[in-house]
């Protein structure tokens, strides 16, 4: 669990990640926020894998932007990257930025996908990040 310390200085840290943990990178663009991804490489002692990773993860991070297509599509294509348990933050920009999307067609489509929204927080100055998890039945 990181201290208030790290999540002062790690803007990841409040995530969730731990070390050794292999977690797939999807929606890579030149506006992702770089010192998150650095962040998480701290925590988990491990480079972030591209989509062409061919095992699966621990957890997967979607940065999915509005005109990135149907976020239910790409929310269930995550789920096939990840391991039994893993889990998905789906980054989002925050409001007022380019391709925000809102709040309820995150929720509508998590739930189309099957998934659970656990929590939301901010990640970044551009970027809200949403905890996903398969849902349970």
């Amino acid at each position: 669990m990181a201290t208030s310390e790290e999540e002062r200085t790690n803007p990841a840290a409040r995530l969730g990640f731990e070390p050794g943990q292999v977690v797939q990178e999807i929606g890579f663009d030149d506006d992702v926020d770089h010192d998150l991804r650095e962040g998480i490489e701290a925590i988990t002692g491990q480079d972030l894998v591209d989509e062409d990773f061919e095992d699966v993860a621990d957890a997967v991070l979607l940065w999915f932007r509005e005109d990135d297509g149907d976020l239910t599509d790409a929310l269930v294509d995550a789920l096939g990257f990840l391991d039994a348990g893993g889990t998905i933050w789906l980054l989002t920009p925050k409001s007022g930025r380019g391709g925000y999307i809102e709040p309820g067609d995150v929720q509508d489509s998590a739930q189309a996908a099957g998934l659970s929204h656990a929590r939301s927080v901010s990640v970044a100055p551009d970027w809200n990040g949403t905890r996903l998890a398969a849902s349970r039945l």
